[in-house]
């Protein structure tokens, strides 16, 4: 399994602290962004990462997280040329990467919290044929792609941004595909506004009967943490999870240790390297196994 973090994107919504930084670099809380969407791939078990974002930011990105040795994972880069191509170019642009595999495609402002999140995760990847999403309620479903569902409880119509949704339930920045994905990204022409939508790519899976909608009920919170509202909102509720539970989230060097990636020493020398932040003493401390782990998947 193949994993994809989308980071691109004009950060318009962010204007003017995306003038010179990829929103996905900027911090929720006390780390970047994209530590959380690449923790959800590597809660999932998923190892070789391709991180896509605009040719103003990619090297920011792998200054920021080089190849992924220090997590026992390998991160490759590549190039959106159009912040404006849309969610599904991922597919025209990871083609050779993915290969002849299923892929996980996960955006680069989303943040998944949940007890069992990791366990949904991996069930869903078990499933060799046809696409998985996570759907989760919202107040405002016109801002996003919307799934609705029949008496029996399955998925029966996806709406990118209806003026009248016909259910509260948004589709979230997390989907697992079959290796098919790749040539269904290819056929499907751009939509209205001029994008590849991942509405259509999984509309695709949904008239197939192949569509498998994951809903995320109580116990789990999702964020898009694309405008200044949601950003400090995902920044809050971080603090508070980790001030109270003394636990920190979406820590990759943890989840790395947790799955055999990397030893002990490793991340000992890791949170040495920053032992002046809390970040880096958390990760001493869980050396040390003087904190306890894995609170947030």
């Amino acid at each position: 399994m193949k994993g994809i973090v989308i980071a691109g994107g004009e950060g318009s919504r962010l204007a003017p602290a995306t003038a010179t930084t990829s929103k996905c670099l900027l911090s929720v809380y006390n780390k970047p962004m994209v530590y959380y969407p690449l923790s959800v791939l590597m809660l999932a078990g998923i190892r070789d990462i391709l991180v896509i974002s605009r040719p103003r930011d990619i090297n920011a990105y792998a200054t920021h997280l080089q190849d992924g040795h220090q997590w026992g994972i390998s991160i490759t880069y590549a190039e959106q040329e159009n912040p404006r191509g849309g969610i599904g170019e991922a597919f025209i642009i990871g083609r050779d990467f993915v290969g002849d595999g299923p892929c996980s495609l996960v955006l680069g402002d989303n943040l998944f919290f949940g007890q069992g999140l990791q366990n949904r995760l991996r069930g869903a990847l078990e499933r060799h044929r046809g696409a998985t999403v996570f759907a989760y309620q919202v107040r405002d479903p016109g801002k996003f792609g919307v799934v609705s569902f029949d008496e029996y409880g399955q998925a029966s119509e996806l709406i990118e941004k209806p003026a009248h949704p016909r259910s509260n339930w948004a589709v979230t920045g997390l989907y697992i595909y079959d290796n098919s994905v790749l040539d269904v990204a290819r056929d499907t022409p751009p939509g209205n506004r001029g994008e590849l939508e991942i509405t259509d790519i999984n509309c695709h899976y949904l008239q197939s009967g192949m569509l498998r909608v994951e809903r995320l009920g109580p116990g789990f919170a999702w964020f898009d943490a694309g405008t200044p509202d949601s950003l400090l909102e995902a920044s809050h509720f971080v603090r508070t999870i980790e001030r109270r539970q003394h636990q920190s989230c979406a820590v990759p060097e943890e989840i790395a240790f947790q799955n055999g990636w990397i030893d002990q020493a490793q991340l000992q020398r890791l949170g040495q390297d920053i032992r002046r932040s809390d970040y880096g003493r958390y990760l001493v401390r869980l050396a040390e196994g003087k904190a306890l782990a894995g609170s947030w998947e």
